[in-house]
């Protein structure tokens, strides 16, 4: 049975799998969320707390035999018991098969959908849009998977349970309005059988399902982040307003006009000469500055690829980290057709609500890779690009230090990072 010290915020959902996990096992866990024992942003960036959990993150956890954990699947599986992290390897396997997908598949999502509704986040359609199917999607899976069986995992409640259940947790409660939510029967039952257990109970108290789904409240996100979005309202009004100039006769024939055949993206370049996987490779398993940077400057080919610098456009809107997280989460979610021409590494700087978002990328080609199809401006309107010199020390010394995650960078803090490779 563990024992020993959680440090969080209150209400962070990243800590609700690991109490929950803690009911089940009988894990004897001390909270420490509030001021002056624990103040998110401060604490965690003394020098005594960096000490014990170096990156500054939480949930943070302390056993009473000294292990430091962060990473809430982490903590969850060691505070958890046999039965929860399954009894042998194939068990243990979908647990972790499940865990990683309520992270990566549920969780992105469920934040793009949901925080523009709590006013945490501005509003994208295309953003939210994507979220809904993605969620749809992810609905479809766990309604099959659960369509014979009881649990996720064998029948018995496991960590996998547990995570998915925590994850889709903000999508009851605010967007999953009876009508969305009806077709996925098996998913609803289960999904309510995790309520009702004591265990869940004693961590989440009565959840109240969703009745009517959330919208976007421009008004709330404006008084939260201090100011009005000016700056994409006026660009979004520009382009409502060109759409309403545009003749009828031209929209009609372009109504009717059969879908052109889509081409190549990258059909007017010629084959790569760098082998961008290899590169991938060795930069995920070798030691960054004295391996993978030599090895990129090696192979990198300046006729065919060039370096862009990005900053966030809209550093006033960022709030949590982990709200940052999941915006780079996101906005490379939705790149993924580009993955294997480009690759980038971006950096969330400072602490909670003084912020920025800056990276470095490198693609084929030597304009704007998102200019090469619309699907991929989404994400891109919200960043000034900045190309760069490849031969000047100063992108050398820039791209050590992004692709190591640490330098000097101007005197900034490294809060995060996110890899698209």
């Amino acid at each position: 049975m563990a024992t020993g010290t959680l440090y969080t915020y209150p209400d962070n959902f990243r800590a609700q799998k690991i109490l929950i996990a803690a009911k089940y096992s009988d894990a004897k866990i001390t909270v420490v969320q509030d001021p002056p024992q624990f103040k998110f942003g401060e604490t965690n960036k003394t020098k005594e707390f960096l000490s014990k959990f170096p990156l500054g993150k939480v949930p943070a956890f302390e056993s009473s035999n000294g292990i430091c954990l962060t990473e809430s699947n982490a903590i969850a599986y060691f505070v958890a018991n046999e039965q929860l992290r399954g009894n042998d390897v194939a068990a243990q396997s979908r647990v972790q098969m499940y865990m990683n997908f309520a992270d990566n598949d549920i969780l992105p999502a469920a934040c793009n959908w949901v925080f523009p509704t709590l006013g945490i986040m501005q509003y994208n359609k295309t953003n939210t849009e994507q979220a809904k199917g993605d969620i749809k999607k992810a609905l479809e899976y766990l309604n099959g998977a659960l369509k014979t069986q009881t649990f996720l995992v064998r029948e018995r409640i496991s960590l996998a349970d547990i995570a998915v259940a925590c994850n889709l947790l903000i999508l009851y409660k605010n967007v999953l309005e009876p009508q969305f939510r009806a077709p996925y029967t098996n998913v609803n039952r289960w999904f309510n059988t995790m309520l009702n257990q004591p265990e869940f109970k004693a961590v989440l108290g009565e959840v109240q399902l969703c009745t009517k789904m959330a919208q976007f409240d421009a008004k709330k996100f404006a008084e939260l982040s201090g100011k009005g979005d000016k700056k994409k309202d006026d660009k979004k009004e520009s382009k409502k307003e060109k759409k309403a100039e545009k003749p009828k006769a031209e929209e009609k024939a372009a109504s009717e006009a059969p879908p052109a055949p889509k081409k190549d993206p990258f059909a007017d370049l010629p084959e790569p000469s760098m082998d961008l996987d290899a590169f991938k490779r060795c930069y995920s398993n070798r030691d960054t500055l004295t391996v993978s940077v030599p090895y990129f400057w090696e192979h990198f080919d300046k006729e065919q690829y060039s370096i862009w610098k990005c900053e966030y456009k809209y550093p006033e809107e960022l709030k949590k980290s982990f709200m940052s997280c999941n915006l780079i989460n996101g906005m490379f979610q939705r790149l993924d057709r580009i993955r294997k021409h480009s690759f980038a590494v971006c950096i969330i700087f400072g602490k909670d609500n003084d912020s920025t978002i800056s990276g470095i990328w490198f693609w084929r080609g030597h304009n704007l890779i998102f200019e090469r199809s619309e699907d991929w401006q989404v994400d891109s309107e919200s960043y000034n690009f900045t190309k760069l010199d490849v031969d000047a020390p100063a992108t050398k010394k820039m791209v050590a230090e992004y692709f190591a995650c640490e330098g000097e960078f101007d005197g900034k803090k490294v809060l995060d990072y996110k890899i698209f490779k």
